[in-house]
């Protein structure tokens, strides 16, 4: 009897242990359940507060004339049209510029050299790129290729711009692909498929949803990008498609505009925020809606 009155009293301690842990464990679990809900309302405050601001500032300065335009003079009527058509033309062109370099690489790291030394030093490099401050690449890009030719041009902001893409891409597509089940690959080489054409038509389709995403990213990174346009594009007062010569950008007119006493200057850039802020953010819903469609 005293050896099962010993096993009953350690089992009881057991329970009180296990039933002390449980508690506190609840206790941390409420503490930090907490402490997260307080994080995501400090954080939603503030971007609800920004996005306010945006839209209510936005909207008041935001005509035809905004859209349909040249940037004025101080206190003269006018609007952003060539900020918003020099934004266009060199996002689309670094895109184009960016896009299969980062794809072509993204390929090379996942299906030809994932475990090799050149892969590790790619990764390395790329790593590096993606961490940068825009601010240097547009410095690397203004030692390089403005300071060379002696002036700024729209081409210098492609090429800035597309710096950014690349390592974004690459990040991307290696990603995506790594994801690809060895078993597609498997069967497709079972049958006699070269590699070029397995990845062309199996692995590459089969990611062809994330590398999507991680382009439209890229793409919403740069949209509002103004200090590599700073060092490399500058800005122009007039409409130019010609990107041999300064060119204006939304980003930069935003800056310039934002920081000067004029009322309508600061109007128009307000207007430009809320033009800028709908781009990346319809961006970011077509990623999201792309990411959540595919197959």
């Amino acid at each position: 009897m005293s050896g099962t009155g010993e096993a009953l009293l350690h089992a009881a301690e057991r329970n009180q242990v296990r039933e002390r842990k449980y508690h506190a464990r609840k206790r941390v679990n409420r503490i930090a359940l907490a402490l997260s809900l307080a994080a995501m309302v400090f954080g939603v405050f503030w971007l609800v507060w920004i996005l306010w601001e945006t839209i209510r500032l936005g909207i008041g300065g935001l005509t035809f004339a905004t859209v349909s335009q040249m940037t004025p003079p101080p206190n003269e009527a006018g609007g952003i049209a060539n900020a918003l058509w020099g934004s266009f033309l060199m996002v689309t062109l670094a895109t184009f510029v960016g896009t299969p370099i980062g794809i072509m690489a993204g390929i090379y790291l996942a299906e030809y050299d994932p475990k090799g030394w050149l892969g590790s030093l790619t990764r390395f490099v790329n790593d590096i790129l993606l961490s940068a401050p825009s601010i240097v690449i547009g410095l690397f890009v203004y030692a390089v290729v403005v300071a060379r030719f002696k002036h700024f041009s729209g081409w210098a902001g492609v090429i800035a711009l597309a710096l950014i893409v690349i390592p974004v891409v690459i990040r991307t597509t290696e990603n995506m692909l790594m994801l690809v089940p060895p078993g597609l690959r498997e069967a497709a080489y079972a049958l006699g498929a070269p590699k070029w054409k397995v990845i062309m038509s199996i692995t590459l389709r089969a990611a062809r949803a994330g590398v999507v995403t991680g382009v439209l990213l890229a793409v919403a990174r740069i949209a509002g990008e103004t200090a590599p346009l700073l060092f490399t594009a500058l800005n122009n007062q007039f409409f130019t498609s010609n990107l041999d010569q300064p060119m204006a950008s939304l980003p930069v007119t935003i800056f310039k505009f934002a920081m000067s006493p004029y009322e309508n200057w600061q109007q128009l850039a307000w207007a430009g925020v809320f033009l800028i802020t709908l781009a990346v953010l319809a961006l970011n819903i077509l990623a999201r809606v792309v990411t959540r469609n595919k197959l």
